[in-house]
């Protein structure tokens, strides 16, 4: 795994958003003061990839990822593993309660050749590439398989943590060991051993099943195939008989087929002939319909009779004048006596009229002669007024003047009104003038009132004069209409005449009715007894027409009758001849059905000889149906037998495959559960460690140790003082380091070639202090560390504060910390 961006924002410390570009940074150095958050740089990258950090004690301190006061933190990694890229991300989010999780994560595969700047411009996840992982649980494995490291082994070998750098070196033999078993991914083997034996249970378990259905197979042998094999060649046989015997059972029912044929159709001629007979009534149908004709003639007559009369009494009523002009006249003598009476009551009504105007109006002009008297004394009333305002302007200007208001006279402010003097001739020419005014407009009010009446009794009086002008116009028209009529009583009289002749018309018109619904009802029975005869003759034509291929006689139109006495007696005759070549028929028929017995019994004996049950029904298709079901029943218990002596030997050949397998897998099983394997490949493991972690050593210590293990513990052998082997934990610091580090850089040379999984180490970074070191030791740790990035295969990082280290490296990330969050600052190449 090797980093190539670090994006972080409310993360510990930083809080801002911050972005840490390890593009060509193959050796590089974390520097800064104490506490300025260097270490927290890798803790990202653990936290980014495995959502934990080792000083944070597993994911339960996940509330450690948020800054103080911070809400949300998101850390996002670009890395490279194996020639693939790879970006990981991971939010953590602190709800309303306090609750710290993380609200998302995913791991995606970036595109060849993507340019990681573009991450500045706020992509989206999913325009970053290929979804690999979307939730925390899918990350675990996801994660794994692109580094081929998990948790442990990455804080082992990539990024070593402050604390934990010689957890290794001076861990117990039995701890020890399961670290190399977890760092070079020994535990296959548990799973191998495990898988073989569940292989070996679950062949015994297929073996099992394979020997009981090889007991239900137990009937196909090769002596039921044959036996079978012979069952379905006489099937075969005994269909090719049958169809050989088919023509002739085929010709036998033929033959007795045409003879029932023969025998049916005297039969149905017999029982055609012998249906002629006489209707009942059939003598009496001609005369009734004969005497209804009759009848419809006489009704016919006595219609005519009844028309004649009433056409002769139509012609004197059209002769003897018009009804309703006699009325008409009738009505003007009564109008003209009407009108003579209304003309004395119209007079009459126009004299009070005129009388009633002409009181009016003189009442209206006596009023309107008063309304001008009063207007004229109000006039003169306003005349004094003014000429007693021009005497007296003093008591005049009184009138106008308020209490408080301003004298128009002086502009000074009135204090009080002085009261107006008694006898003042203006307060008389004003009292004056009141009543004249209040008198003015009672006359006014007096004189339009009457006017009004007078105008309405005006109108009245021209209405009623338009009436009686009216009344005489139609009067004199009346008169003159009445001048050319005859009397009343000579209207009157032929009037009656007029009635008489109508009613003389009626009775004309109810005897035409009559006579006519006697004719109709004389029609329909005549009607009726046609239809009957035309009913018993296509009765007669329809009985005839069922015999008529043998050649009935001809019959006579006129007499039904006669028709058919002579058609039942020719049927007799017919009748006898036919019964006689009937018998012969019959006789033909029995033999004939005798034959085709005998053809049947041929065939059934076919499939009683083959032990197959002869069909209950003697159809050709069902012989011959019979005889293939049963030859394909006995094909298909022939091929059912050999299928399943071909899936006995196939399970035979399992079975021997499923013993050998169990023998395997058990034996592999026992091999590995003795752990004799697995200890022989973590000595050699150990033993490689060792040897590269030594040679590292003797660079670094100018070849005064060397490293050892005996039995599990580690030693080393100190040249400065005569080859004794010491402890490891008799070393100084200093020297604790040295050693440590060997072991660090050996573990992580070595790795990749011991381990059984997929992993790329592409970097190492060594979090750790190098403060405990001389400038000698200091010098060849620099050289050491100088080296291995040179070798161009891997990324080499540390984290440290020692200048005269930092100075070395060629690439640096100065982190500084100020009052809100810290910082990083790329320095170098």
């Amino acid at each position: 795994m090797r980093p190539i961006r670090l994006d972080m924002a409310g993360f510990t410390v930083f809080r801002d958003e911050t972005t840490v570009d390890f593009t060509d940074a193959d050796y590089f150095a974390l520097v800064g003061p104490t506490g300025s958050g260097k270490s927290t740089v890798l803790d990202a990258i653990t936290f980014a990839l495995y959502g934990q950090v080792p000083r944070w004690g597993g994911t339960r301190g996940i509330g450690n990822a948020l800054s103080p006061s911070a809400a949300e933190a998101r850390v996002r990694l670009v890395f490279e593993s194996a020639g693939e890229r790879y970006v990981a991300t991971r939010v953590v989010r602190r709800d309303g309660r306090g609750n710290v999780k993380t609200a998302g994560a995913g791991l995606q595969l970036m595109p060849r050749g993507f340019d990681v700047t573009k991450l500045d411009t706020g992509m989206d996840l999913d325009d970053l590439g290929e979804v690999l992982a979307g939730t925390p649980a899918e990350m675990d494995g996801a994660v794994q398989e692109a580094v081929g490291l998990p948790y442990e082994q990455f804080t082992s070998c990539v990024l070593l943590p402050q604390g934990q750098f010689a957890d290794f070196l001076h861990a117990k033999p039995a701890t020890r060991q399961q670290i190399l078993v977890n760092l070079l991914g020994l535990h296959v083997y548990e799973e191998v051993q495990t898988r073989a034996t569940g292989r070996a249970s679950t062949a015994e378990a297929k073996l099992a099943v394979v020997d009981q259905q090889l007991a239900g197979l137990s009937d196909a042998s090769d002596e039921a195939v044959e036996a079978a094999e012979g069952v379905l060649t006489r099937m075969r046989e005994l269909t090719a008989a049958v169809e050989s015997a088919m023509p002739g059972l085929r010709a036998a029912r033929h033959q007795e087929s045409e003879a029932a044929t023969a025998r049916d159709a005297l039969d149905a001629e017999l029982r055609a002939l012998g249906s002629v007979r006489t209707p009942a009534g059939s003598a009496e149908i001609s005369g009734v319909t004969a005497a209804a004709r009759a009848s419809a003639e006489q009704a016919a007559e006595a219609v005519r009779t009844a028309e004649e009369r009433e056409e002769k009494v139509r012609g004197e009523l059209a002769a003897a004048g018009d009804a309703g002009s006699l009325k008409l006249m009738l009505d003007r003598h009564a109008e003209l006596e009407r009108l003579h009476g209304q003309e004395e009551w119209f007079a009459g009504e126009l004299q009070v009229a005129e009388v009633e105007f002409k009181d009016a109006q003189a009442a209206a002009e006596l009023a309107h002669g008063a309304h001008l008297g009063a207007t004229q004394l109000l006039e003169q009333a306003r005349l004094d007024y003014t000429e007693a305002q021009r005497l007296d302007k003093a008591a005049a200007l009184r009138a106008h003047l308020t209490s408080g208001g301003p004298c128009p006279v002086c502009e000074q402010t009135v204090t009080s009104v002085p009261a107006m003097p008694a006898g003042s001739a203006v307060q008389a020419a004003e009292a004056t003038g009141k009543a004249a005014r209040a008198a003015a407009e009672v006359a006014e009010s007096g004189w339009k009132q009457r006017d009004a009446v007078a105008r309405k009794l005006e109108g009245n009086l021209e209405r009623k004069r338009a009436q009686h002008d009216h009344h005489l116009s139609r009067l004199a028209e009346v008169r003159g209409v009445v001048a050319a009529f005859p009397g009343v009583p000579a209207l009157e009289r032929q009037l009656a005449e007029l009635d008489l002749l109508q009613r003389k018309l009626d009775q004309a018109g109810t005897a035409v009715r009559t006579a006519r619904e006697a004719l109709r009802a004389a029609q329909r029975t005549a009607h009726a007894a046609e239809d009957r005869e035309r009913a018993a003759w296509r009765a007669f034509d329809a009985v005839r027409d069922q015999v008529a291929r043998f050649g009935p006689p001809p019959a006579e139109r006129d007499d039904l009758s006669g028709a058919w006495t002579t058609l039942v007696e020719w049927a007799a005759g017919e009748h006898r001849t036919r019964e006689t070549a009937r018998s012969a028929a019959q006789a033909a028929v029995s033999a004939a059905h005798e034959a085709t017995i005998h053809a049947f019994a041929t065939v059934g004996a076919l499939f009683t000889e083959a032990g197959v049950t002869s069909p209950a029904r003697g159809d050709e298709s069902d012989l011959i149906r019979s005889a293939a079901v049963a030859a394909e029943r006995a094909e298909a218990a022939w091929k059912r037998l050999a299928d399943r002596r071909e899936q006995a030997y196939e399970l035979n050949e399992q079975r021997m495959t499923l013993q050998l397998q169990g023998r395997v897998a058990k034996s592999l099983a026992g091999h590995l559960r003795a752990n004799n394997f697995e200890r022989w490949l973590l000595e050699e493991a150990l033993d490689l460690l060792v040897d590269g972690a030594s040679r590292i050593l003797r660079e670094l210590t100018g070849g005064q140790y060397e490293l050892m293990h005996d039995k599990g513990e580690f030693y080393v052998i100190d040249h400065h003082d005569a080859g004794l082997r010491r402890g490891v934990r008799t070393l100084s610091g200093g020297e604790t380091f040295q050693a440590s580090l060997s072991l660090a850089l050996a573990l992580s040379e070595q790795l990749a070639g011991m381990s059984t999984t997929a992993a790329s180490l592409e970097s190492i970074v060594l979090d750790e202090g190098f403060g405990t070191l001389d400038a000698a030791t200091l010098d060849v740790v620099a050289a050491t560390l100088e080296n291995l990035a040179a070798r161009g295969d891997r990324m080499v990082g540390l984290v440290t504060h020692v200048p005269s280290l930092a100075e070395r490296v060629p690439v640096r990330f100065e982190v500084h910390k100020d009052a809100r969050s810290a910082h990083v600052e790329r320095v170098g190449l």
